[in-house]
């Protein structure tokens, strides 16, 4: 028996009858726009494909693409896609989710999805604020941000996405920015085609409540000097005639140099294959902030394990070796007691 064909699609048909309500000129449209014209292009089936979201602005992703979604609770989001996707390895399922909400009252469910590799595609808009709530600070917001929650200027250090996914060992780490479409689409492109965990960070403008954040880096003039693009088995250089770049030192500590002062050969060639995450985190560590030269592109993108299989092979084993489980034995089992 063959497979039936994928009929052929296009963004209408991704997109669903529901009227899009985010504040005009939010960078979430540019990222909705992406995602809408790149899943005609895969080669995937729209009631194979489940979009879980959590709670903020982008949280209304599921309600705007005609595919199977949820609109969970805060923070959960990676939670409830891992048990979707463990029991349904046949769907392509993906996470949207916030600063706010995967970094903050949903970080120990992000880490957790990230480190046992769970096939799932987490999309993390970081606009570094509360959109939703109307304008507090996030766990992304740079210090001495002042905010309705931060009168004063906040005290504390912010998370780096890039770097948080690192350190909890995901198999596919990525950055893009809402003002570059072909990029945006490349990024999601290589995650979904990713076994296991993936996930990317979208620097993505609240026009609302913090606007302009991403200017600096992300601005049409600024590009060139400011994004430094990562791509695998190329020197790691930028600028608009490539003449800045990346080099490692005898100390270890990444620099950015001149390249006509020491050298090609000097320039850092990047390996996102690279099994170690240690260099993609002095990567991600370049940039203090938005506002600094700031690598995009994949950091990391390696093979292990995926958490789903495992489980499987599992159950297959136990069921192998015990038979067919009776769950009214189990319930009846171990430290049972009568009351009454």
């Amino acid at each position: 028996m063959t497979d039936v064909a994928v009929p052929i699609t296009t963004r209408k048909d991704w997109a669903s009858d529901q009227e899009v309500r985010w504040c005009p000129g939010c960078g979430d449209y540019s990222i909705l726009a992406a995602i809408q014209m790149l899943l005609p292009e895969l080669g995937v089936r729209r009631e194979n494909t489940v979009f879980v979201s959590g709670i903020g602005c982008a949280a209304r992703f599921p309600y705007y693409m005609n595919t199977y979604g949820m609109h969970s609770i805060h923070g959960r989001a990676p939670a409830i896609a891992t048990g979707l996707a463990v029991t349904r390895p046949d769907l392509d399922v993906w996470v949207v989710s916030g600063d706010g909400d995967a970094l903050s009252i949903g970080g120990n469910h992000l880490i957790h999805a990230l480190r046992r590799n769970v096939n799932i595609k987490i999309l993390l808009f970081n606009n570094q604020i509360y959109g939703l709530t109307k304008g507090q600070y996030s766990p992304t917001s740079e210090q001495g941000k002042v905010t309705k929650s931060t009168p004063f200027g906040s005290l504390e250090t912010p998370f780096n996405p890039i770097s948080v996914a690192l350190g909890a060992e995901a198999t596919f780490v990525a950055r893009t920015h809402d003002m570059d479409r072909k990029h945006m689409q490349e990024m999601f492109r290589r995650a979904h085609a990713h076994r296991g965990a993936a996930i990317v960070e979208i620097y993505q403008n609240c026009n609302v409540f913090n606007d302009g954040a991403f200017n600096a880096i992300t601005g049409r003039d600024n590009r060139a000097d400011m994004l430094i693009p990562l791509e695998h088995g190329q020197p790691i250089r930028f600028g608009a005639d490539g003449q800045r770049g990346v080099a490692m030192p005898a100390d270890g500590r990444l620099q950015l140099v001149d390249v006509a002062e020491v050298g090609e050969d000097a320039v850092l060639v990047h390996d996102e294959a690279r099994d170690d995450p240690g260099l993609a985190f002095a990567l991600s560590r370049l940039s203090r902030g938005p506002f600094e030269p700031t690598p995009i592109g994949v950091f990391r993108d390696v093979q292990r394990p995926e958490y789903g299989d495992g489980m499987a092979r599992q159950l297959v084993d136990a069921q192998e070796r015990k038979g067919p489980g009776d769950l009214a034995s189990l319930l009846a089992s171990g430290g049972t007691w009568t009351v009454g």
